[in-house]
């Protein structure tokens, strides 16, 4: 957890323990190539991408790296995301297991295109 608010994400990352700062790097990097046009941003304390909206936000945990997709990203993914801890708009990735960076892709493509059909019903 974050004792200090970051302002960046690179200053989110930077604060964390070295096998954390691991694996942030590596949503990140998953999440950049999903998303490349997405804005990187700290939103509620954790480092987002938006896009026409939030696409996704993450934080470190103790033993986990959170996940939100929210309102409703993990909807149409319950079925591949049943190894992990879910709850409304939210996804928990142990600390000690690789991250499901297929899902984690398809999660964020569904999210940016969710994004782009609310902007063209504006």
């Amino acid at each position: 957890m974050k004792t200090q608010k970051a302002e960046t994400i690179d200053a989110y990352i930077a604060s964390s323990s070295p096998e954390v700062r691991t694996k942030l790097e590596e949503l990140r990097a998953i999440i950049r190539r999903a998303a490349p046009d997405a804005e990187e941003v700290i939103s509620y304390a954790m480092p987002t991408f938006r896009q026409n909206g939030n696409v996704v936000h993450f934080a470190a945990f103790k033993s986990h790296i959170g996940f939100y997709p929210f309102p409703d990203g993990i909807d149409e993914f319950l079925e591949e995301a049943a190894p992990y801890r879910t709850g409304k708009g939210t996804m928990q990735f142990p600390l000690d297991k690789p991250l499901p960076k297929s899902l984690i892709t398809r999660i964020v493509q569904h999210r940016v295109k969710e994004n782009m059909q609310k902007k063209k019903q504006r």
